[in-house]
């Protein structure tokens, strides 16, 4: 996963669930600990994600992550850059399905 595909999948989980431990965005994106680390430190730094202290039903502080103005338009940015290279591999793979096709009925 690239750093463009990490931050977007940081952005939209936090939108989704901004009560999310960094453990649990690591495990629900499949990210190790460090990486998460690593990624949110850059978005707050950013001024993308914005952390707030709050206090958890069992009494242990912890942060909330919200997603910034910024935040947003850099999500939507990505999303559409995102978009763009998956269309063109989509299109790429097309042309490769079409071309062996061609190769296995013309033998």
């Amino acid at each position: 996963m690239d750093k463009d595909e990490l931050r977007l999948k940081v952005l939209k989980t936090i939108d989704a669930n901004p009560h999310y431990s960094q453990r649990e965005l690591s495990r629900a994106l499949g990210v190790s600990l460090g990486g998460i680390n690593y990624c949110m430190k850059a978005l707050v730094e950013m001024g993308m994600v914005k952390v707030s202290d709050f206090v958890r039903s069992d009494n242990k502080a912890g942060y909330l992550y919200l997603i910034t103005p910024a935040g947003v338009a850099e999500k939507t940015t990505i999303t559409s850059r995102f978009l763009k290279r998956k269309l063109a591999e989509y299109e790429a793979l097309k042309t490769e399905i079409a071309e062996l096709k061609r190769e296995i009925s013309n033998p």
